[in-house]
């Protein structure tokens, strides 16, 4: 969870890594580090807080010259956040640094056999005890440091995305990655490292991505080597062009990434269909499906995998599939369910959900999937990424890079690609008429301009907003369709404001939570034209009758549900199935307003971080 930056090139170094740094400081942001060499001294400065803390340091403590560096946020597993645990680590010696995201497993072990051998350590971190480890080895082995790193790496047990360098070898970096994610950019003579493309986006369109258990030497002036940390046999890597521009991860006016994400939601939508649904002749055309079509018609059932807002995602399209396209579908957990010995055959088929594409339990699920033989289907944001790479097929969302942690556009074009999916099989398999099929993708081609129009209430939200942020405590309810949507505005919540909140079917408030309720509880409730509507309604004048202060999100024109609640938000009309598209959205700017007049950091909430590529 941790960001990594590199460059070893013929510009200063310090530039390069502390802007990458902050663009990468959503993958972690408790303490930042950089190393500089400059052929004569090594630099090292690092401190606990954020990136600016680190220019502060850096400021103060060095000066900033050199073509080689690394940098490191970090989002903190071993050893609390303080100036020590930062990184980069420095060997005993002196002459080895590293930065190093992921967790190594067997660490203490280790650091056990080295303490041993007169090793001393200053930190808490397995870190420190990689970069030992890599010294001991090649210190005992008389190997030159790339090698002495892939003998290291052969005996460690966990995830990693690292980069090492040797002060005596100043012209030489080593990267290699097992779970977490490493790119290299490929410049004139120049090298660029991090955990995604967007430090270097400006310098080069070209980069490799490294793959599991695989390691690089990158040599200033001699190019790159990337070799199989196992038996070290060469790979003759695929150098992509990328797609990603700087307008895209800059704030573009915006005073949070999130809410710059929750307003290009419409685009990310449209993005997410365009060329695969083609509405005025009836047709979905997505290439992963129709490849695979047999698999997913035969299949006994859908697994969808995924963890938190996937993970809501996932639960809305379970009632899509099985509502449309009538396939059974269970939705867990990535990590409950890898560790339960869960029943999984050559018949199934498992949809993994993940923005980043590199979360560590749905990998894990993905890979235990695959060893019982079910068909395994991705859908991510990311391209290139490891899910992308593990899975038999997939589909990308295209929502453009999502910087801010708590996870807006991904959601809806999560469920955009999913509806797309159900749609198309419920079609082969014949369970929806060719007039229904054909209103549902014309509606879907609506979808994005009446999201435009739920926006058009975020003045509105903010005065609500404004009246409940010292609440202490949220209820959200909805039904059908839209309790998914109920708890992913729970999650949203509590990601960015630290209130607590919880999200239930409204059926389900009377069976315990409606001892909550008072004066003092907001509740907001879902309350759409919906095969539901006077069940909620219903349940919205239990919470009247003990006084709770309900917020309710309802289609334009609705006159009942207005003359119970305290304040009501309108989105537009749709059908049901793609509801959760619009009902969102006033969640999202709910929860934002509240914890921008409660001071918090929106874009990077604290104990979070965006790709959770460790257990």
């Amino acid at each position: 969870m941790c960001g990594i930056v590199g460059y070893i090139g013929h510009r200063d170094a310090y530039p390069i890594v502390i802007e990458g740094l902050k663009r990468l400081e959503y993958r972690g942001y408790d303490s930042a580090g950089i190393a500089l060499f400059d052929g004569t001294d090594l630099k090292v400065v690092k401190t606990k807080g954020k990136v600016s803390d680190l220019e502060a340091c850096a400021e103060a403590q060095i000066t900033k010259t050199g073509n080689l560096g690394i940098g490191h946020t970090r989002w903190a597993t071993h050893g609390v956040p303080n100036d020590i645990n930062s990184h980069p680590h420095v060997s005993n010696s002196g002459e080895l640094v590293i930065i190093h995201n992921g967790i190594i497993e067997n660490y203490d072990s280790i650091k056990q056999e080295l303490i041993k051998r007169g090793y001393t350590f200053q930190s808490d971190t397995d870190t420190e005890v990689l970069i030992n480890l890599i010294e001991d080895v090649k210190t005992k082995e008389g190997v030159k440091l790339g090698k002495a790193v892939q003998i290291a790496l052969n005996q460690v047990v966990g995830a990693y995305a690292i980069a090492v360098f040797d002060k005596n070898k100043p012209e030489e970096v080593v990267v290699a990655r097992l779970g977490s994610p490493l790119a290299v950019g490929i410049g004139n003579e120049e090298f660029f490292i991090a955990s995604d493309a967007s430090p270097f986006i400006e310098y080069t369109k070209n980069a490799i991505y490294l793959e599991d258990e695989e390691m690089a030497i990158i040599r200033f002036h001699k190019g790159i080597k990337v070799r199989k940390i196992k038996d070290d046999s060469l790979v003759d890597p695929y150098i992509q062009e990328l797609q990603l521009n700087i307008e895209q991860i800059e704030k573009g006016g915006y005073d949070h990434f999130m809410l710059k994400e929750i307003h290009e939601q419409p685009k990310a939508i449209t993005d997410t269909y365009r060329g695969r649904l083609l509405a005025d002749e009836a047709i979905i055309k997505m290439a992963g499906i129709e490849d695979n079509m047999k698999k997913f018609l035969n299949a006994n059932r859908i697994i969808i995998v995924a963890c938190g807002t996937s993970w809501h995602a996932g639960l809305v399209a379970e009632y899509i599939f099985e509502d449309l396209a009538r396939i059974p579908v269970e939705v867990e957990y990535a990590s409950e369910f890898r560790y339960r010995n869960p029943v999984i055959t050559e018949n199934d088929v498992l949809i993994a959900i993940s923005q980043s594409g590199e979360t560590a339990d749905t990998l894990a699920a993905i890979k235990m999937a695959k060893s019982k033989g079910a068909f395994v289907f991705g859908v991510c944001n990311v391209v290139g990424s490891s899910i992308a790479r593990e899975t038999d097929a997939g589909a990308y969302t295209h929502a453009g890079p999502e910087i801010g942690v708590a996870s807006t556009k991904a959601f809806t074009t999560q469920i955009t690609i999913l509806s797309l999916i159900a749609l198309r099989l419920a079609r082969a398999k014949g369970t929806i008429s060719s007039s229904d099929f054909r209103r549902y993708l014309l509606e879907m081609e609506l979808i994005p301009g009446k999201v435009v129009k739920a926006l058009e209430s975020d003045e509105h939200i903010k005065t609500v907003s404004n009246i409940y942020k010292d609440a202490t405590n949220f209820l959200y309810l909805g039904r059908g369709y839209n309790f998914p949507v109920a708890l992913e505005g729970a999650l949203k919540l509590k990601e960015i404001s630290y209130i607590h909140a919880e999200g239930y079917p409204a059926a389900e408030m009377k069976h315990g939570p409606i001892a909550l309720i008072d004066e003092n509880m907001p509740i907001v409730v879902i309350a759409t034209n919906a095969e539901h509507y006077d069940k909620v309604v219903s349940n919205i004048q239990e919470i009247k009758s003990r006084k709770g202060k309900i917020i309710a999100v309802v289609t334009e024109g609705d006159t009942i549900v207005r003359n119970l609640a305290d304040h009501v938000i309108e989105v537009p009309d749709t059908i049901e199935a793609l509801s959760p598209l619009l009902t969102t959205i006033p969640l999202q700017l709910l929860s934002y307003h509240i914890a921008v007049m409660l001071d918090k950091n929106v874009d990077q909430p604290r104990n979070l971080a965006k790709s959770v590529t460790v257990e």
